[in-house]
């Protein structure tokens, strides 16, 4: 019996020192965190429901050329059939490609894009709203 009892509270000692170590580990380092915001991916507010934000995955981050891609994501702070445009990075622009789509009931879309300019192609989302200009973070996919 004393052996039982030796090592339930050779446990629970082991379990609370574990436990006040991560706890005063937590703590030192809330106290050393910096109290500058760290940049987002989101932008434009809304007043009633915050930031508002789009995400974006590729089906496929590699094809050959004239093949298409499915894009999707969801987004937030958006309603119902705002207007959704594909863009893609060139010279150093963001200009739009004929591919666009229209936020759905469940704040989801999709776009299906055909890429025809081989080389390495930087897609993003983008909506114009009245609270200004919601943008995606960009995704690379590989054109051969």
């Amino acid at each position: 019996m004393t052996s039982v009892f030796r090592h339930r509270y050779g446990r629970t000692l082991g379990a609370g020192v574990v436990t006040v170590a991560l706890l005063s580990g937590g703590t030192a380092g809330a106290f050393a965190a910096s109290s500058t915001p760290s940049p987002t991916t989101k932008s434009s507010s809304s007043p009633t429901t915050g930031m508002a934000s789009i995400t974006l995955t590729a089906a496929k981050t590699s094809l050959k050329a004239g093949d298409m891609v499915k894009l999707a994501g969801r987004t937030k702070g958006l309603k119902f059939n705002t207007p959704l445009l594909l863009q893609h990075e060139k010279d150093g622009k963001w200009t739009a490609l004929k591919a666009s789509t229209k936020v759905k009931k469940n704040n989801s879309y999709a776009i299906l894009a055909k890429l025809n300019t081989k080389g390495t192609e930087k897609l993003r989302v983008v909506s114009a709203n009245k609270n200004g200009k919601v943008v995606s973070p960009t995704v690379t996919v590989k054109v051969s």
